[in-house]
C-alpha cells in the first residue's frame, strides 16, 4: 500500500495487471498524466486498453469483459461522463448475477474533480448507481480505505463502483470519526471529498463555541445503521447533517431518512447547489467547504 491515496492506486493497478486478475480499460490511460499519476506506465502490452471517445460502449465492453471471465477495471476520468456508461454497469452488469447466475465483477473508478471544468465532468454522481441493487458503491478518501475497498471486491462477484475525487489523492492521513459520549450541538455524517473539511470545521465550529459528533461515511450501498449514531444523534441538541459532493436528492437525502428513522432528532443535508456549473469561478458549483457547512450548522441552530 502506498503512503497516499495515488500512491495506493497505482500499486493496486499494477499488482492486479502484472498477476493477470484482469486489465484496465478506459480513456486517455497513457496519456494526459496517467489519470493523476494514478496508473504504471505500463501501455496496451501491460494490460492497458484504451477504448474510444464513445463513452456510452465502454461500460458495456467493461462489462462483456467481466461476464467473460476478466476481473476488469474500469476508469471513468469524470464523474459526469457516468452518465452514458450508467445503461451497461447499473442495469446489466448490476443484475446480471441474479437474473442469469452471471457474475459480473467489474470495478469501475469513477473520478470526481472540481473548479473550472464545466457542466459535463463536474463532481461526484455516485447517486445514479446507488439506487440500483446488485452494485456495491463505495468512497474511499483515504489509503487505507482505499485498499480495503479493492480487497472488498476482490473477494466478492458484485460489480464495485468506486467515488473517487482527485482532491483526495495526495491524502496520506486516515479519518477518524469521533463520537462524544455526551450531548453536542450536532452530528455530521460526511461523504466524498467533503470529509477532508472536518478537521478545518471542527476548528471553526470551536471557535463558535459549537459542538460535534463526526462520523465518516466510506459505505454508500449497502448503508447499514450502526446502533451507536442514532445514539449519538439522539445526543445532539441540533439534529445531524449529511454533507455530500453530490446533489442532495439522491445519497444524502436517502442516507438522512434513514437516519431519521432510528432516532429522535432531524437529519439535515448538504450538497451541490441545485443548478449546473460553469467554467469561471463566478459560476462554478463547488462541494461544501468547511465554511460554508458552518455556515449550514448556524441556521440550522438559529432556526433558519
Amino acid at each position: 500500500m502506498g503512503t497516499t491515496v495515488r500512491d495506493t492506486i497505482k500499486e493496486i493497478t499494477r499488482k492486479h495487471l502484472t498477476e493477470g486478475r484482469g486489465k484496465c480499460y478506459g480513456q486517455c490511460l497513457t496519456a494526459v498524466g496517467w489519470v493523476g499519476g494514478t496508473l504504471p506506465e505500463m501501455y496496451e502490452e501491460g494490460g492497458m486498453v484504451e477504448l474510444s471517445m464513445a463513452d456510452v460502449a465502454g461500460g458495456a465492453i467493461v462489462t462483456g469483459a467481466a461476464l467473460a471471465g476478466e476481473r476488469a477495471i474500469y476508469v471513468v476520468r469524470y464523474q459526469g461522463f457516468q452518465w452514458y456508461n450508467a445503461v451497461s454497469v447499473a442495469n446489466y452488469a448490476a443484475k446480471s448475477k441474479e437474473l442469469w447466475n452471471r457474475p459480473c465483477p467489474i470495478l469501475v473508478r469513477s473520478i470526481a474533480m472540481e473548479g473550472g471544468i464545466g457542466p459535463v465532468a463536474g463532481s461526484s454522481h455516485h447517486s445514479i448507481v446507488s439506487r440500483m441493487p446488485g452494485i456495491k458503491v463505495i468512497s474511499p478518501m483515504t489509503p487505507k480505505e482505499y485498499q480495503y475497498a479493492y480487497d472488498c471486491y476482490m473477494n466478492d462477484n458484485d460489480p464495485y463502483y468506486i467515488s473517487e475525487h482527485r482532491k483526495s489523492y495526495d491524502n496520506e492521513d486516515e479519518l477518524r470519526t469521533f463520537i462524544d459520549d455526551k450531548e453536542v450541538d450536532f452530528t455530521i455524517f460526511p461523504l466524498s471529498i467533503t470529509r477532508l473539511e472536518m478537521i478545518k470545521l471542527v476548528e471553526l465550529a470551536g471557535a463558535e463555541n459549537i459542538t460535534l459528533n463526526i462520523i465518516h461515511q466510506l459505505w454508500i450501498r449497502p448503508f447499514n445503521v450502526n446502533p451507536l449514531w442514532a445514539q449519538a444523534l439522539n445526543r445532539s441538541r441540533y439534529g445531524g447533517l449529511v454533507t455530500d459532493d453530490d446533489y442532495v436528492e439522491g445519497v444524502a437525502s436517502s442516507m438522512a431518512n434513514e437516519l431519521s428513522l432510528v432516532s429522535t432528532k432531524r437529519v439535515h443535508t448538504l450538497g451541490l447547489d441545485p443548478r449546473t456549473a460553469g467554467f469561471y469561478a463566478s459560476v462554478d458549483n463547488l462541494p461544501p467547504s468547511a465554511e460554508k457547512i458552518l455556515e449550514k450548522l448556524k441556521q440550522i441552530k438559529n432556526g433558519i
